[in-house]
């Protein structure tokens, strides 16, 4: 399983499409181990797609402070999890993933009403 944490510096980005880059683990959930980690630069945040671009790459999860409604639809339609409302350092977070105690908390990300593809009101 593949799981890419939205990333700036080693922190958990507030916003996956604005993120600097993409920390994507390989893991191996029964061992609750990571077998690889990798670095990849944000190719850029244009609509709609981040979300193809991550399934083609194998990623099955995100993780991410926030992320908009139809960014959540897109990574649906590609059979990619979505995580929201994770702060904190990616290495530790994997490492809460995988012992079972990330779950979605809703967004850190401040959408405006009917905004769809949205930036973080900070």
């Amino acid at each position: 399983m593949k799981v890419a944490i939205a990333t700036d510096g080693n922190l958990v980005s507030a916003h996956f499409g604005h993120c600097q880059t993409y920390t994507i683990y390989e893991v191996d959930e029964s061992k609750k181990k990571v077998i690889n980690k990798e670095v990849i630069e944000n190719p850029g945040h244009q609509p709609g797609f981040l979300p193809g671009y991550l399934a083609k790459l194998g990623v099955n999860c995100i993780i991410a402070g926030g992320m908009g409604p139809r960014a959540q639809e897109l990574f649906a339609q590609n059979n990619i999890i979505t995580i929201t409302g994770v702060s904190g350092r990616v290495d530790d977070v994997i490492q809460e993933y995988l012992n079972g105690n990330i779950a979605d908390r809703g967004n850190l990300c401040d959408h405006g009403e009917g905004e769809h593809g949205g930036h973080c009101s900070h």
